[in-house]
C-alpha cells in the first residue's frame, strides 16, 4: 500500500499519510472546486489502511480554512477513523489552529463532540 502525498495549492490541502508511521497530515486550505473528488481518494486510502491500521495513528490537522463542503468530507475522513479506533486501535487528532482564530477551535471543538476519537487543540503562535 503505497503512501499519500499531494503538494498543496491555493485551494487544496497539502497532505501526507504514512502507513508504516501511523501518521495523517492534511494542512493549509481546503476550499477546492470539487470537495468530493479531492478527498475521495484519501478515503479510499483509508478504507485500505484500515485492514491494517498502525496500534496508534496520529492525525495533525493543520487547516487554515475550509469551507462547507470540505467540512462534511473532512467529517468522512474522521467517521473512517473512528471506525479504525472501534476495531481497537488507538487514534489521537491533534487539531492545530491560531491562537487567535476562534473560529478554528470551535470547529475543532465541533468535531471533538460529534467524533469518538480523542483530539488534542494545539495552539501555535501567529
Amino acid at each position: 500500500m503505497d503512501n499519500i502525498k499531494i503538494e498543496g495549492t491555493a485551494k487544496t490541502p497539502s497532505v501526507s499519510f504514512d502507513r508504516e508511521k501511523g501518521e495523517l497530515t492534511i494542512g493549509g486550505r481546503s476550499i477546492p472546486e470539487n470537495s468530493i473528488d479531492f478527498y475521495k481518494p484519501l478515503l479510499e486510502w483509508l478504507d485500505r489502511y484500515a485492514l491494517e491500521p498502525a496500534p496508534l495513528t496520529v492525525v495533525n490537522m493543520r487547516l487554515e480554512y475550509f469551507n462547507t463542503s470540505s467540512s462534511k468530507c473532512i467529517l468522512d475522513v474522521f467517521k473512517k477513523l473512528e471506525s479504525i479506533k472501534k476495531s481497537g486501535k488507538d487514534i489521537t487528532v491533534k487539531w492545530h489552529y491560531e491562537e487567535d482564530d476562534e473560529d478554528m477551535l470551535e470547529a475543532g471543538e465541533d468535531y471533538d463532540a460529534i467524533i469518538d476519537i480523542d483530539f488534542v487543540m494545539v495552539e501555535s503562535p501567529v
